[in-house]
């Protein structure tokens, strides 16, 4: 993995904390933090496009029926075609 040096400006008792609790060094625990965040925020994303097109789908094509009666039916041997 490739390096870049920053620097960032973190309030004293976040930092005073993390150097309390955290055994590893402190880029160690921003590099992980960070790569979390993201992971989060993309996680986030994706579920707000996933709701973006469910409702856009929702409005073309309406709600639809269940099919939880129709599989019971098929579970319970009523309209097999076996």
């Amino acid at each position: 993995m490739d390096f870049t040096t920053i620097t960032i400006q973190i309030p004293s008792d976040l930092l005073q904390q993390a150097r309390e609790i955290e055994k590893e060094s402190l880029d160690a625990l921003v590099t992980e933090a960070l790569s979390k965040e993201i992971k989060l925020r993309r996680a986030w994303e994706a579920h707000q496009t996933i709701i973006k097109i469910r409702e856009e789908v929702k409005q073309k094509t309406g709600v639809h029926p269940s099919s939880i009666p129709l599989i019971h039916q098929l579970r319970e041997g009523e309209g097999r075609r076996d």
